[in-house]
């Protein structure tokens, strides 16, 4: 049995609205104490703080990336009223882009995130 990683996914499904999954990352390279995943091109990274307080409109993510929570807490809104709370050392794969062709529609597509408790919300994204 080899280990995995778990990779959490917002993406948009094909009614074009954003939902989550889960897949699993298999880890085939380091050693026993130390498994790694292959390694993964990515096309750059960016840090954000956002202050207590913070609140986003409806949006779909630009260009997929990962989002690492390094400080604070950060909360995901979805179209079907569900949310997330992801804390620091937590992560998910934001990929809910708007389909070719389609016009937003802030009604149906993309999420909205805030930041959420008593310290400011500090995240690293890395293009994917």
């Amino acid at each position: 049995m080899s280990a995995t990683f778990t990779q959490t996914i917002l993406f948009t499904d094909t009614d074009g609205r954003a939902r989550w999954r889960e897949r699993p990352i298999a880890l085939t390279e380091g050693k026993p104490a130390a498994m790694l995943s292959p390694l993964m091109p990515s096309g750059g990274y960016q840090l954000r703080t956002s202050p207590v307080g913070f609140r986003s409109e409806f949006h779909c993510t630009g260009e997929p990336q990962w989002v690492f929570i390094l400080g604070g807490q950060m909360e995901i809104f979805l179209q079907d009223g569900s949310s997330r709370v992801f804390s620091p050392g937590e992560h998910f794969y934001s990929a809910d882009t708007l389909p070719a062709g389609t016009a937003f529609d802030a009604q149906l597509h993309g999420h909205w995130s805030r930041q959420l408790g008593p310290d400011p919300l500090v995240t690293l994204f890395v293009r994917g």
